[in-house]
């Protein structure tokens, strides 16, 4: 009688206590993990525009630190939320001063500028290979896709000139400022844009490559871009502002007839006398930023070791 019952239930396709049990065994365990990266970061903007991709990766690349949490929820996506902090760098004298004729007015205009970045992402994360259905049975090796949103904060800055471009000693020589107080492009004012905001919103987008390790560690190589919806990761834009600037102001905002380039502390001044005299509009125009770009972004590279955190310790059960 038994044995026609059983013999019922698999015909049906009803499953026995075996099949349960295998189910339950294969049953894909969610696992999480922490990770600890550093790498570079590339900076792109009005004074790195994308018309010269490999220059830009190649002048000022800075560094950028990261803590990451992830979540594997199927064997082929999970979630992260990171923290990174990056610095950028973009500086006119160091991007143009090989080949000034080319760039010419960036040559010209001599801005710099630093930025230290900090990051808030959360990203979706999509292997191509299939993890196993527990932690350590991953892929050996799978790359991946990732994407989502992040808000950053972020602060430029910029060091003041020397005595012989305009500093009369009312500020140290080549010290470091923040510069959106200044109101460079005269922000702020009655007929002027307002002033940026420290505080945005970036898109990342990249794509990586995950290797085990063992069962316990993964070690990762991604490069992400972050598309960002402000115009001053730089606090370059718009125009020169049109009057009503003083002191350490005015002088951040136009350094078109400095010497120097404060950043590198050397002199640019033969360089800009040529411009001067052949090219003369350059230092009257009104641009300060470039037409090309409206919004910054930035690249990071990132290479991560990832710590796969030990599943909940079962209890015994209570007799």
């Amino acid at each position: 009688m038994y044995k026609w019952l059983a013999g019922v239930c698999l015909l049906l396709g009803l499953p026995n206590a075996g099949q349960a049990q295998w189910q339950a065994k294969t049953r894909f365990i969610h696992y999480d993990a922490i990770s600890l990266g550093v790498g570079t970061s590339t900076y792109f903007g009005d004074l790195a525009t994308y018309s010269h991709l490999i220059k830009d990766l190649a002048t000022l690349p800075r560094w950028n630190v990261s803590l990451g949490y992830t979540r594997q929820f199927t064997p082929n996506f999970s979630a992260r939320a990171m923290l990174a902090w990056a610095r950028i760098v973009g500086d006119d004298y160091t991007y143009s001063r090989k080949d000034a004729s080319t760039y010419a007015f960036e040559y010209s205009r001599n801005l710099h500028f630093r930025n230290d970045i900090k990051e808030v992402s959360f990203t979706g994360i999509y292997t191509f290979i299939a993890d196993g259905y527990k932690p350590t049975i991953r892929a050996r090796f799978t790359p991946y896709l990732f994407g989502g949103l992040a808000v950053i904060a972020h602060n430029p800055e910029a060091r003041t000139p020397t005595a012989t471009n305009g500093n009369n000693g009312e500020f140290a020589a080549r010290q470091w400022v923040k510069l959106q107080p200044l109101h460079t492009e005269g922000q702020g004012g009655a007929e002027a844009e307002k002033v940026y905001s420290l505080v945005t919103v970036a898109v990342p987008v990249g794509l990586g490559m995950r290797y085990k390790l063992n069962n316990s560690f993964n070690i990762n190589f991604e490069v992400g871009f972050r598309y960002t919806f402000t115009n001053y990761l730089d606090d370059v834009g718009g125009s020169y502002a049109q009057g009503g600037l003083q002191g350490v102001s005015a002088l951040m905002a136009d350094r078109r007839f400095e010497y120097d380039a404060a950043r590198v502390n050397m002199s640019r001044y033969e360089l800009a006398q040529q411009l001067f005299r052949d090219q003369p509009t350059l230092f009257t125009t009104t641009d300060r930023g470039s037409n090309e770009l409206h919004k910054d972004s930035y690249l990071l590279t990132n290479f991560s070791i990832q710590y796969i955190l030990p599943g909940r310790i079962k209890c015994p059960p209570v007799r």
